[in-house]
Protein backbone atom coordinates (compact mmCIF):
# COMPACT_ATOMS: atom_id res chain seq x y z
CA UNK A 1 0.00 0.00 0.00
CA UNK A 2 1.34 3.45 -0.95
CA UNK A 3 2.56 5.67 1.87
CA UNK A 4 0.18 8.45 2.88
CA UNK A 5 1.81 11.91 2.98
CA UNK A 6 0.65 14.85 5.12
CA UNK A 7 0.65 18.25 3.39
CA UNK A 8 0.71 21.77 4.82
CA UNK A 9 -0.30 24.58 2.45
CA UNK A 10 1.16 28.09 2.68
CA UNK A 11 -0.93 30.70 0.88
CA UNK A 12 -4.36 29.40 -0.14
CA UNK A 13 -6.13 32.37 -1.75
CA UNK A 14 -6.05 30.66 -5.18
CA UNK A 15 -7.41 27.40 -3.77
CA UNK A 16 -10.99 28.41 -3.00
CA UNK A 17 -12.53 26.46 -5.87
CA UNK A 18 -12.87 22.73 -6.39
CA UNK A 19 -11.89 22.95 -10.06
CA UNK A 20 -8.43 22.07 -11.36
CA UNK A 21 -7.20 25.52 -12.35
CA UNK A 22 -3.71 27.01 -12.47
CA UNK A 23 -2.21 27.59 -8.99
CA UNK A 24 -5.02 25.61 -7.31
CA UNK A 25 -2.69 23.16 -5.60
CA UNK A 26 -5.39 22.07 -3.18
CA UNK A 27 -7.30 20.62 -6.14
CA UNK A 28 -4.11 18.97 -7.35
CA UNK A 29 -3.45 17.35 -3.95
CA UNK A 30 -7.10 16.27 -3.82
CA UNK A 31 -6.54 14.45 -7.11
CA UNK A 32 -3.59 12.43 -5.74
CA UNK A 33 -4.79 9.78 -3.30
CA UNK A 34 -1.47 9.50 -1.42
CA UNK A 35 -1.73 13.08 -0.09
CA UNK A 36 -3.85 14.76 2.59
CA UNK A 37 -3.91 18.46 3.48
CA UNK A 38 -3.51 18.68 7.27
CA UNK A 39 -3.06 22.43 7.71
CA UNK A 40 -3.26 25.79 5.95
CA UNK A 41 -1.43 29.08 6.51
CA UNK A 42 -2.69 32.38 5.13
CA UNK A 43 -2.65 35.93 6.48
CA UNK A 44 -6.26 36.47 5.36
CA UNK A 45 -8.73 35.37 8.05
CA UNK A 46 -11.62 35.31 5.58
CA UNK A 47 -9.50 33.37 3.09
CA UNK A 48 -8.64 30.72 5.66
CA UNK A 49 -12.30 30.36 6.59
CA UNK A 50 -13.33 30.08 2.94
CA UNK A 51 -10.74 27.36 2.34
CA UNK A 52 -12.31 25.29 5.11
CA UNK A 53 -15.82 25.73 3.69
CA UNK A 54 -14.57 24.88 0.17
CA UNK A 55 -13.14 21.47 1.18
CA UNK A 56 -15.27 20.25 4.14
CA UNK A 57 -15.89 16.73 2.83
CA UNK A 58 -12.30 16.25 1.71
CA UNK A 59 -10.37 17.62 4.69
CA UNK A 60 -12.92 18.10 7.53
CA UNK A 61 -12.03 20.74 10.11
CA UNK A 62 -8.56 21.28 8.66
CA UNK A 63 -6.65 23.54 11.08
CA UNK A 64 -5.73 26.99 9.80
CA UNK A 65 -2.92 29.28 10.90
CA UNK A 66 -1.95 32.94 10.63
CA UNK A 67 1.62 32.04 11.62
CA UNK A 68 3.57 29.90 9.14
CA UNK A 69 6.36 28.89 11.53
CA UNK A 70 3.83 27.71 14.09
CA UNK A 71 2.05 25.63 11.43
CA UNK A 72 5.13 23.71 10.30
CA UNK A 73 6.43 23.44 13.85
CA UNK A 74 3.22 21.98 15.24
CA UNK A 75 2.16 19.81 12.32
CA UNK A 76 5.54 18.43 11.20
CA UNK A 77 4.17 17.79 7.67
CA UNK A 78 5.76 15.49 5.10
CA UNK A 79 5.27 18.04 2.31
CA UNK A 80 4.95 21.82 2.36
CA UNK A 81 3.26 23.59 -0.56
CA UNK A 82 4.60 27.15 -0.84
CA UNK A 83 2.09 29.31 -2.76
CA UNK A 84 2.87 32.70 -1.25
CA UNK A 85 4.55 35.75 -2.75
CA UNK A 86 8.17 35.02 -3.73
CA UNK A 87 9.45 37.50 -1.13
CA UNK A 88 8.48 34.81 1.42
CA UNK A 89 9.74 31.69 -0.34
CA UNK A 90 13.30 31.42 0.96
CA UNK A 91 12.33 31.94 4.62
CA UNK A 92 9.44 29.49 4.37
CA UNK A 93 11.43 26.76 2.63
CA UNK A 94 14.23 27.10 5.18
CA UNK A 95 11.73 26.81 8.04
CA UNK A 96 10.14 23.77 6.41
CA UNK A 97 13.49 22.09 5.95
CA UNK A 98 14.38 22.82 9.56
CA UNK A 99 11.14 21.21 10.73
CA UNK A 100 12.02 17.94 9.01
CA UNK A 101 9.78 18.23 5.95
CA UNK A 102 10.47 15.54 3.31
CA UNK A 103 9.55 17.48 0.17
CA UNK A 104 8.63 20.98 -1.04
CA UNK A 105 6.30 22.14 -3.80
CA UNK A 106 7.01 25.79 -4.62
CA UNK A 107 5.01 28.04 -6.91
CA UNK A 108 6.73 30.35 -9.36
CA UNK A 109 8.47 32.76 -9.51
CA UNK A 110 11.04 31.43 -7.12
CA UNK A 111 12.63 34.48 -5.45
CA UNK A 112 13.39 38.20 -5.73
CA UNK A 113 17.21 37.86 -5.54
CA UNK A 114 19.76 35.15 -6.28
CA UNK A 115 20.88 35.38 -2.66
CA UNK A 116 17.41 34.15 -1.72
CA UNK A 117 17.64 31.45 -4.38
CA UNK A 118 20.93 30.17 -2.97
CA UNK A 119 19.36 29.86 0.48
CA UNK A 120 16.24 28.16 -0.82
CA UNK A 121 18.09 25.62 -2.96
CA UNK A 122 20.57 24.88 -0.16
CA UNK A 123 17.61 24.06 2.10
CA UNK A 124 16.40 21.58 -0.53
CA UNK A 125 19.79 19.93 -0.97
CA UNK A 126 18.74 16.69 0.74
CA UNK A 127 15.00 16.79 0.00
CA UNK A 128 13.17 16.93 -3.35
CA UNK A 129 11.93 20.26 -4.62
CA UNK A 130 9.07 20.48 -7.09
CA UNK A 131 9.28 23.91 -8.74
CA UNK A 132 5.89 24.37 -10.37
CA UNK A 133 6.90 25.17 -13.95
CA UNK A 134 4.04 23.30 -15.60
CA UNK A 135 5.57 22.42 -18.94
CA UNK A 136 7.94 19.89 -17.35
CA UNK A 137 4.85 17.67 -16.93
CA UNK A 138 2.89 18.78 -20.00
CA UNK A 139 2.11 15.83 -22.31
CA UNK A 140 2.60 17.92 -25.45
CA UNK A 141 6.04 19.20 -24.52
CA UNK A 142 7.16 15.84 -23.14
CA UNK A 143 6.21 14.21 -26.46
CA UNK A 144 8.06 16.87 -28.43
CA UNK A 145 11.18 16.62 -26.27
CA UNK A 146 11.33 12.86 -26.75
CA UNK A 147 11.13 13.12 -30.57
CA UNK A 148 13.22 16.20 -31.45
CA UNK A 149 16.34 14.22 -32.37
CA UNK A 150 14.25 11.85 -34.53
CA UNK A 151 12.53 14.73 -36.31
CA UNK A 152 15.42 17.17 -36.96
CA UNK A 153 18.62 15.60 -35.61
CA UNK A 154 20.98 17.26 -33.14
CA UNK A 155 19.88 20.82 -32.30
CA UNK A 156 22.08 23.63 -33.65
CA UNK A 157 20.06 26.72 -32.67
CA UNK A 158 16.80 27.79 -31.03
CA UNK A 159 14.70 30.95 -30.87
CA UNK A 160 11.94 31.49 -28.28
CA UNK A 161 9.21 34.09 -28.80
CA UNK A 162 6.54 35.81 -26.72
CA UNK A 163 8.47 36.50 -23.49
CA UNK A 164 5.98 38.58 -21.43
CA UNK A 165 8.38 39.67 -18.67
CA UNK A 166 11.85 38.70 -17.55
CA UNK A 167 11.38 37.10 -14.10
CA UNK A 168 7.77 36.61 -13.07
CA UNK A 169 6.66 34.51 -16.05
CA UNK A 170 9.95 34.39 -17.91
CA UNK A 171 11.01 31.39 -15.83
CA UNK A 172 8.47 29.31 -17.80
CA UNK A 173 10.09 30.32 -21.10
CA UNK A 174 13.66 29.62 -19.95
CA UNK A 175 12.84 26.25 -18.41
CA UNK A 176 10.90 25.10 -21.46
CA UNK A 177 13.66 26.25 -23.81
CA UNK A 178 16.35 24.47 -21.80
CA UNK A 179 14.27 21.30 -21.61
CA UNK A 180 13.63 21.27 -25.36
CA UNK A 181 17.36 21.32 -26.11
CA UNK A 182 18.26 18.56 -23.67
CA UNK A 183 18.97 20.45 -20.42
CA UNK A 184 22.47 21.80 -21.07
CA UNK A 185 23.89 24.19 -18.49
CA UNK A 186 23.58 27.92 -19.31
CA UNK A 187 26.93 29.67 -18.90
CA UNK A 188 26.43 33.27 -20.06
CA UNK A 189 23.75 35.75 -21.03
CA UNK A 190 23.63 39.00 -23.00
CA UNK A 191 20.35 40.88 -22.84
CA UNK A 192 18.41 44.12 -22.88
CA UNK A 193 15.25 44.99 -20.96
CA UNK A 194 12.51 46.57 -23.04
CA UNK A 195 11.03 49.93 -22.11
CA UNK A 196 8.14 49.46 -19.64
CA UNK A 197 4.64 49.57 -21.07
CA UNK A 198 3.07 52.83 -19.81
CA UNK A 199 -0.34 51.12 -19.75
CA UNK A 200 0.91 48.23 -17.61
CA UNK A 201 2.05 49.12 -14.08
CA UNK A 202 3.59 45.66 -13.60
CA UNK A 203 5.97 46.09 -16.51
CA UNK A 204 7.82 48.80 -14.60
CA UNK A 205 8.72 46.16 -11.98
CA UNK A 206 9.75 43.48 -14.44
CA UNK A 207 9.81 44.45 -18.14
CA UNK A 208 9.99 42.04 -21.02
CA UNK A 209 13.36 41.66 -22.73
CA UNK A 210 15.48 40.28 -25.56
CA UNK A 211 18.48 38.09 -24.83
CA UNK A 212 21.08 35.62 -26.07
CA UNK A 213 21.95 32.61 -23.87
CA UNK A 214 25.11 30.55 -24.25
CA UNK A 215 25.33 26.95 -23.02
CA UNK A 216 28.14 24.64 -21.97
CA UNK A 217 27.68 22.49 -25.11
CA UNK A 218 28.34 25.47 -27.39
CA UNK A 219 24.69 26.01 -28.30
CA UNK A 220 23.43 29.60 -28.39
CA UNK A 221 19.74 30.38 -27.89
CA UNK A 222 17.84 33.59 -28.60
CA UNK A 223 14.76 34.76 -26.72
CA UNK A 224 12.53 37.73 -27.51
CA UNK A 225 9.30 39.39 -26.45
CA UNK A 226 8.21 39.49 -30.09
CA UNK A 227 5.75 36.98 -31.45
CA UNK A 228 2.53 37.60 -29.54
CA UNK A 229 1.18 35.83 -26.49
CA UNK A 230 2.22 32.38 -25.36
CA UNK A 231 5.49 30.49 -25.84
CA UNK A 232 6.55 29.77 -29.41
CA UNK A 233 9.81 28.02 -30.34
CA UNK A 234 11.70 27.63 -33.63
CA UNK A 235 14.40 24.98 -33.39
CA UNK A 236 16.97 24.22 -36.06
CA UNK A 237 18.69 20.83 -36.21
CA UNK A 238 21.23 19.23 -38.48
CA UNK A 239 18.46 17.52 -40.48
CA UNK A 240 15.59 20.00 -40.40
CA UNK A 241 13.67 22.73 -38.64
CA UNK A 242 10.90 22.45 -36.03
CA UNK A 243 8.26 25.08 -35.27
CA UNK A 244 6.36 24.71 -31.96
CA UNK A 245 3.26 26.87 -31.68
CA UNK A 246 0.12 27.25 -29.57
CA UNK A 247 2.15 26.57 -26.42
CA UNK A 248 3.21 23.12 -27.56
CA UNK A 249 -0.15 22.00 -28.92
CA UNK A 250 0.86 22.41 -32.56
CA UNK A 251 4.14 21.50 -34.25
CA UNK A 252 5.47 21.51 -37.82
CA UNK A 253 8.71 20.14 -39.20
CA UNK A 254 10.55 21.10 -42.37
CA UNK A 255 13.13 18.84 -43.96
CA UNK A 256 15.00 19.46 -47.18
CA UNK A 257 13.40 17.56 -50.02
CA UNK A 258 10.15 16.80 -48.18
CA UNK A 259 8.77 20.23 -47.36
CA UNK A 260 6.66 21.03 -44.31
CA UNK A 261 4.87 18.32 -42.34
CA UNK A 262 2.34 18.91 -39.55
CA UNK A 263 3.08 16.64 -36.62
CA UNK A 264 0.63 14.80 -34.40
CA UNK A 265 1.08 16.06 -30.83
CA UNK A 266 -0.92 14.72 -27.86
CA UNK A 267 -2.91 17.38 -26.01
CA UNK A 268 -4.23 17.38 -22.44
CA UNK A 269 -7.67 15.87 -21.93
CA UNK A 270 -8.52 17.87 -18.80
CA UNK A 271 -7.86 21.42 -17.60
CA UNK A 272 -4.54 21.80 -15.78
CA UNK A 273 -3.45 18.14 -15.78
CA UNK A 274 0.06 19.27 -14.90
CA UNK A 275 -1.09 20.11 -11.35
CA UNK A 276 -1.82 16.51 -10.30
CA UNK A 277 1.13 15.33 -12.41
CA UNK A 278 3.64 17.48 -10.51
CA UNK A 279 2.14 16.43 -7.16
CA UNK A 280 2.38 12.76 -8.14
CA UNK A 281 5.99 13.34 -9.22
CA UNK A 282 6.82 14.90 -5.85
CA UNK A 283 5.09 12.06 -3.98
CA UNK A 284 7.15 9.50 -5.89
CA UNK A 285 10.35 11.45 -5.23
CA UNK A 286 9.61 11.59 -1.49
CA UNK A 287 8.71 7.91 -1.27
CA UNK A 288 11.59 6.64 -3.42
CA UNK A 289 14.34 9.05 -2.40
CA UNK A 290 14.51 10.59 -5.88
CA UNK A 291 14.43 14.09 -7.37
CA UNK A 292 11.52 15.60 -9.32
CA UNK A 293 11.34 16.58 -12.99
CA UNK A 294 11.77 20.24 -11.99
CA UNK A 295 14.10 20.12 -9.00
CA UNK A 296 17.00 22.25 -7.77
CA UNK A 297 19.01 22.13 -11.01
CA UNK A 298 16.08 23.16 -13.18
CA UNK A 299 14.97 25.82 -10.68
CA UNK A 300 18.47 27.30 -10.60
CA UNK A 301 18.75 27.54 -14.39
CA UNK A 302 15.29 29.03 -14.91
CA UNK A 303 15.90 31.60 -12.18
CA UNK A 304 19.50 32.60 -12.92
CA UNK A 305 18.79 33.30 -16.59
CA UNK A 306 16.19 35.96 -15.77
CA UNK A 307 18.40 37.72 -13.24
CA UNK A 308 21.34 37.52 -15.66
CA UNK A 309 19.27 39.38 -18.27
CA UNK A 310 18.52 42.14 -15.75
CA UNK A 311 22.22 42.31 -14.82
CA UNK A 312 23.36 42.35 -18.46
CA UNK A 313 20.89 45.08 -19.36
CA UNK A 314 22.25 47.17 -16.48
CA UNK A 315 25.68 46.74 -18.15
CA UNK A 316 24.37 47.84 -21.58
CA UNK A 317 23.94 44.28 -22.84
CA UNK A 318 27.38 43.04 -21.83
CA UNK A 319 27.96 39.29 -21.90
CA UNK A 320 27.65 38.17 -18.27
CA UNK A 321 28.69 34.77 -16.91
CA UNK A 322 25.95 33.33 -14.73
CA UNK A 323 28.53 32.76 -12.01
CA UNK A 324 29.18 36.53 -11.98
CA UNK A 325 25.58 37.77 -11.78
CA UNK A 326 24.99 40.16 -8.89
CA UNK A 327 23.35 37.93 -6.26
CA UNK A 328 21.92 40.99 -4.46
CA UNK A 329 20.17 42.38 -7.55
CA UNK A 330 16.50 42.54 -6.60
CA UNK A 331 13.50 42.29 -8.91
CA UNK A 332 10.35 43.13 -7.01
CA UNK A 333 7.45 40.70 -7.16
CA UNK A 334 4.00 41.44 -8.46
CA UNK A 335 1.24 41.78 -5.85
CA UNK A 336 0.21 38.27 -4.85
CA UNK A 337 -2.47 38.44 -2.18
CA UNK A 338 -2.88 38.18 1.60
CA UNK A 339 0.61 39.32 2.54
CA UNK A 340 1.17 41.03 5.86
Amino acid sequence: MAEHLRVAVSGCHRMLLRDLTHHNFAAAFNDVAETEVVGVFDYGEDTRAEFVTTWPDVWPDVPTFDDYDRMVGELKPDIVCIATRQTMHADQVEAASGSGVRGVLCDKPLVTTLEEMDRLLSACGSIPLCFALDRRWDVSYRHICSHIDEWIGPVTSVVAYGLPNTINHGCHWYDTLVGLIGDPTPEWVSGHLNEPDPDNERSALDPSSRAVIGFDNGLVAHITSDGGKGPTFHITGENGKLSIQEDGKEAHVWREGSGVESLSVPVPEIKWPTGPAMVADLVKAVQDGERTSCDVDQARRATEIGFAIHHSSRENGARVALADVDRSLQVESYPWGNEA
